[in-house]
């Protein structure tokens, strides 16, 4: 098939532009044909990269002019992501969400059940959450060495997303709406807990302890700055999280598997490019300094492969379920990090223990 995907970006802040740029000029097969932002100083940005590009500041009236659109990526606020992708699901666009699809578990699948429905009318459509990380190259190899035994059976899973210090205070505006920092920071690692150990397995419990290291401003909204997370499977498996906003080096993100005949470890020593710098000191590396830094050829891939399933109707790269999942997981866990209480369920899903927030 030689057409190409015609695209829309909702959301054109720091990364809905990197969106655009990957779908605009590293997806061959795609053309990005509009953006749109509440933000008109965003837009004007966009424009001037992105010439021939039209502008809108109201997403109903994008998805309703642009008679050519076939997919929409939602990389606005947290706060609309669910609202956005639902419209654009019920007109029968593909969707590319980023993540989490929301803050809560049950607007969450509502984006679910509209896939569901508008699949009876478009059975071609594709929807898909962008965990970045499932396209990673590295993370890639180890689930496939994980898959074909390398390391025997999997039991134990230890990850962690650690952003760079921001003195900012963005991360504490952010929190307002991010669903706190189990949701939103280590909602990647929730994810790549189901994705190596399966995305049927059955959690029971969870349990979570944080601290405000450097923002103690965070406790207002109910959030941390550095968090640890426990997930226990039924079956006899057991995921570490550990999240933080502090690091002084740049970003550090890193994953290991254990298992019954070995252990896979990825990123476990961060560089940023294969220089080695020789001082009076001692001798150090750069790592990247954020998030994207280490996973941009990721995003990239998740443009092309998002691109190509729409046009080829080929099997999407990840289940849009397995995002509810997380998210849900997320919740219990920055729940058990406010109430100090551990958080368990049945082998149905059901929680059999009380707390609240």
């Amino acid at each position: 098939m030689s057409e190409k995907l015609q695209v829309a970006v909702a959301g054109i802040g720091r990364m809905g532009m990197r969106h655009a740029r990957h779908f605009a000029t590293l997806t061959p097969r795609a053309e990005l044909i509009a953006v749109c932002s509440p933000v008109q100083a965003e837009l004007n940005a966009a424009a001037k990269e992105f010439p021939g590009v039209r502008t809108y500041t109201d997403y109903d009236l994008m998805l309703s002019e642009e008679e050519t659109l076939q997919a929409v990526v939602v990389a606005s606020a947290t706060t609309v992501h669910a609202e956005q992708a639902i419209k654009a699901i019920e007109l029968g666009l593909h969707v590319l969400c980023e993540k989490p699809i929301s803050t809560s578990p049950e607007i969450s699948q509502s984006v679910v059940n509209a896939y569901k429905t508008s699949l009876e009318s478009h059975p071609l459509q594709k929807v898909i959450c962008g965990f970045s990380r499932r396209f990673d190259a590295s993370y890639r190899d180890a689930h496939n060495r994980m898959v074909t035994g390398s390391i025997g059976k999997p039991s134990v899973f230890r990850s962690q997303t650690c952003d760079k210090l921001d003195p900012s205070g963005f991360f504490v505006a952010y929190a307002e709406f991010s669903g706190g920092i189990f949701v939103d920071c280590s909602i990647h690692d929730i994810d790549l807990a189901l994705w190596f150990f399966g995305e049927d397995s059955k959690i029971k419990s969870v349990t979570a302890v944080g601290i405000t290291a450097v923002q103690p401003d965070l406790r207002k909204h109910n959030d941390r700055d550095n968090a640890l997370g426990i997930i226990e499977f039924y079956g006899g498996k057991i995921a570490q999280l550990y999240c933080s906003r502090m690091m002084a080096a740049g970003q550090e993100d890193c994953t290991e598997i254990f298992g019954t005949e070995g252990k896979i470890a990825i990123n476990t020593q961060p560089q940023l490019n294969l220089v080695n710098l020789y001082e009076p000191s001692g001798i150090r590396r750069e790592i990247p300094a954020d998030y994207y830094g280490r996973f941009r050829e990721a995003f990239i891939t998740e443009a092309n492969e998002f691109t190509a399933c729409c046009l080829d109707n080929t099997p999407a790269p990840l289940q849009l379920e397995s995002a509810v999942k997380a998210v849900a997981i997320g919740c219990a866990l920055q729940e058990s990090l406010i109430t100090g209480k551990k958080i368990e369920f049945d082998e149905s899903g059901r929680r059999v223990e009380g707390s609240k927030l």
